[in-house]
């Protein structure tokens, strides 16, 4: 079982906990509010099985059928994180409707609270791991995982001050309205990650900083050849498939513009782990006096 395997895992079992003790903080309480933060968690832990899934398909090695690769899968599970956050934002508004309709008096007891604080604290925790660990490894399902627990948690903090409004002041809506506002953000966040992740899905290229460290290797390693040009970009996950022309003089060698290319290769793989390089091989008469000078 890989890294990512097992992290997409640990998310399951800490979300099954997490809502564990949302539900009993609700159970204790009666409280609408904590009635939504619970029913957030629900699709939490739905997303966190939609990563789990997909971070162990797409760790599959290439194969006849898949030769670039399995590593889009992880596109598709953050598209569907998105739209469970925009779902739970959608429970979420209807369970602020009905305690604006029908305020029910709760009993906000310490232990319900503390509940859900923990668990506010337990998915905090988890969410800037998953978030720093999805970045560092380029895996777009755990890192979208981490945020959509980050709305989780800006749910419970919202719902707790509701609560401490609702002790003050003794009007029950307050616990409904600030579920609402919540609903809004956790709306947002949903429509955020699902354009990140259609981005991926369309092949989106990779960043301006990214291509431009690309010219920087291929001109200092490209000793020999020309010029190199119509260089792409596309991501796939944790991979960056690079490819571009590379115009030689017309006498060299196939061995000599190979060991260029080496070169070349071996370079940008160092700088960025995980890049797939495809060079074309062009003589001099195709040079476009544009892109990257190497000569």
């Amino acid at each position: 079982m890989s890294l990512r395997v097992r992290i997409a895992l640990g998310s399951v079992l800490i979300g099954l906990g997490v809502l564990g003790l949302k539900y009993f903080a609700y159970a204790l309480t009666g409280s609408i509010a904590l009635y939504s933060d619970a029913l957030e968690s629900i699709v939490n832990v739905a997303s966190s099985v939609a990563a789990l899934v997909a971070v162990w398909f797409a760790s599959k090695p290439a194969d006849s059928n898949h030769p670039y690769g399995h590593d889009k899968a992880e596109y598709f599970a953050a598209v569907l994180v998105g739209v469970m956050i925009v779902l739970a934002a959608l429970s979420i508004f209807e369970a602020a409707w009905r305690g604006l309709q029908a305020p029910v008096p709760a009993d906000y007891t310490w232990q319900g609270l503390g509940m859900n604080a923990l668990a506010s604290v337990i998915n905090a925790g988890w969410a800037f791991y998953l978030v720093r660990f999805g970045r560092a490894h380029s895996s777009p399902a755990l890192a979208a995982d981490g945020r959509h627990l980050f709305t989780d948690v800006a749910t419970s903090v919202a719902v707790l001050v509701g609560v401490g409004l609702v002790w003050l002041t003794g009007w029950q809506q307050f616990d409904a309205l600030l579920a609402g506002l919540v609903g809004l953000n956790v709306l947002w966040s949903g429509w955020i990650l699902m354009k990140e992740s259609v981005s991926g899905l369309m092949d989106e290229a990779a960043s301006g900083d990214v291509q431009e460290k690309l010219r920087g290797l291929i001109s200092e390693h490209g000793v020999g050849a020309i010029e190199a040009h119509d260089m792409r970009t596309r991501l796939a996950g944790k991979l960056t498939f690079v490819d571009f022309h590379l115009v030689v003089p017309g006498e060299m060698t196939v061995v000599a513009a190979h060991d260029i290319c080496d070169r070349i290769e071996q370079a940008i793989a160092e700088a960025l782990p995980g890049a797939r390089v495809t060079i074309h091989v062009e003589p001099e008469h195709k040079a476009k006096h544009s892109g990257i000078v190497v000569l």
